[in-house]
């Protein structure tokens, strides 16, 4: 008797439609096939299959089988096709009607006993069911949770094999998950970020990320050791404005994809941020593998991703991240095809004039000479500098406002500020139609046309800026973007000369590199 069961193949961060088809009955020697390029994992799978039926009160049944894992062009990877393989194999024996689930999505790994345990993709799979027309999908409880806030859908999570049989057997509910009770929807607690308030002094610097932040701009730091560089970029979390519903789902999405949504510190309806060390390998930072996943400017999509001491990082992976930063994807090509992951991230970066980090400090004499400050500097390429919109530098405090008791201004009101400025730019970009543009950041070449015009003056400034600081065209459209974000600031319509003195001030470490 054939049955058929649907479910999905995870690649990237993507699902695509998988249907398992069931043979039994088949004359011949007791044996099991699996056809349709399936790995070892999901060879694997039969053995747990077979126990799993057999102490959820079930048997494999004691003729020829064929699984096919259709279409038998994509590869399938990972035990997320233990739960349907074990109904399509019931409903082949008769044990139950593949109709009642012809409309459902369903994947799941099983455990001998029958229990169901967590898979990848969890996200992916309800978008999958959603952009096919099926009604309902059905997942373990902990995959189900995240695919929960996929609206259009039905998501049910089901705790063992033996429930699933009893629900289309005997009718008996399975509970239905909301975005409402998923845990995925929680705000962080109180003092998850450390506060702003905590960092003393360095005005200038705060300006300037207030600014980055407000306008989802790049941001590199230059100053000293202990000037406080780390310290202010593990805070900006704590002035992110809340993601949009479908902000946090793209996240999710990729978190759920590399297996990394079951972490407790992932389950907070926030906004990423990750620091990589900077012994990171190339594939780790862009993403990739034999079966490609995100690395760790995909898993900042939509946050922030801190590079601290940037010139230690390979100059490799510095190099292949010029691209993702300027179109906001990054593209990993294999032999079975090619992957293309999101990564729409702020780069936060920091790192010290020289080598010794002593140059122009106040307190302590640089060491290194003229040649070895070059080399070192020259581990940043200008292209990639390029696309870094606000340069700062970040000296070290005196020692009596480090003693001082006086503390810097919260995080709250400066995240109130930096939400009041991302609501005018969402609604100047919605009433465009342009709802993938985001943040002035990401504003096109025709939106900064319409949006950053500037005077007959403002320009003859801007035109003297750029060639006394040698500035590629690049760096043209990025001082409008930050000019466009502090008026946004100011409250103003119109780029004015203040707002455009102090973006030209962000790009003075050029002449420095």
């Amino acid at each position: 008797m054939l049955s058929r069961v649907y479910s999905g193949a995870l690649i990237g961060v993507d699902a695509f439609p998988v249907e398992i088809e069931v043979h039994s009955g088949q004359k011949g020697e007791p044996k099991t096939f699996m056809v349709g390029l399936p790995d070892a994992a999901v060879k694997e799978s039969l053995d747990r299959v077979s126990a799993a039926l057999s102490n959820s009160g079930y048997s494999m049944p004691l003729t020829k089988m064929t699984i096919n894992l259709a279409p038998g062009s994509i590869k399938k990877e990972g035990p997320i096709y233990d739960l349907p393989i074990s109904l399509g194999v019931l409903a082949s024996l008769g044990a139950l009607d593949d109709a009642s689930f012809a409309d459902c999505i369903i994947a799941g790994e099983l455990g001998l006993s029958g229990a169901l345990r967590p898979i990848c993709g969890g996200v992916a799979m309800a978008l999958l069911a959603r952009k096919k027309n099926f009604k309902r999908v059905i997942l373990p409880r902990e995959s189900a949770h995240e695919a929960a806030l996929v609206e259009g859908v039905d998501v049910y999570a089901a705790d063992s094999l033996k429930d699933i049989c009893l629900h289309f057997k005997e009718g008996k509910p399975l509970d239905k998950i909301t975005a409402e009770n998923s845990p995925f929807r929680k705000a962080p607690p109180d003092g998850l970020y450390p506060d702003f308030a905590e960092v003393k002094g360095q005005s200038p610097v705060l300006r300037a990320i207030e600014v980055a932040v407000s306008g989802g701009h790049n941001l590199l730091m230059i100053g000293p050791p202990g000037s406080g560089k780390s310290m202010m970029a593990k805070r900006i979390p704590s002035i992110m404005p809340e993601p949009s519903i479908d902000e946090f789902l793209e996240i999710l999405g990729i978190y759920s994809a590399s297996g990394l949504s079951r972490e407790g510190e992932n389950r907070y309806f926030r906004r990423p941020f990750r620091s990589p060390h900077h012994t990171i390998s190339d594939v780790g930072l862009i993403g990739g593998g034999a079966s490609p996943k995100p690395g760790e400017i995909s898993l900042a999509h939509n946050g922030v991703l801190f590079l601290d001491e940037l010139p230690e990082f390979g100059r490799s992976a510095l190099e292949v991240m010029r691209q993702p930063l300027e179109d906001s994807v990054v593209g990993i090509s294999r032999s079975a095809g090619k992957v293309t992951l999101p990564c729409a991230f702020m780069l936060v970066a920091a790192m010290n004039p020289c080598p010794c980090g002593y140059l122009g400090d106040l307190r302590k004499k640089c060491a290194c000479s003229q040649t070895q400050v070059e080399r070192y500097r020259a581990r940043i390429s200008g292209p990639l500098l390029d696309r870094i919109d606000i340069h700062v530098e970040v000296p070290s405090l005196p020692l009596e406002e480090l003693s001082g008791k006086k503390s810097g201004e919260s995080s709250a009101s400066i995240r109130a500020r930096v939400c009041d400025v991302r609501k005018i730019q969402k609604a100047r970009f919605e009433a465009e139609k342009n709802f993938a543009v985001r943040s002035n950041a990401a504003m096109s070449g025709k939106l900064i046309k319409k949006y950053c015009e500037l005077t007959a003056e403002l320009q003859n400034i801007l035109s003297r800026a750029m060639e006394e600081l040698n500035l590629s065209a690049r760096a043209w459209d990025r001082i409008l973007k930050v000019s466009r974000t502090i008026a946004d600031m100011e409250g103003s319509e119109k780029i004015c000369a203040p707002h455009l003195l102090e973006a030209i001030n962000y790009r003075s470490l050029d002449r420095r590199f």
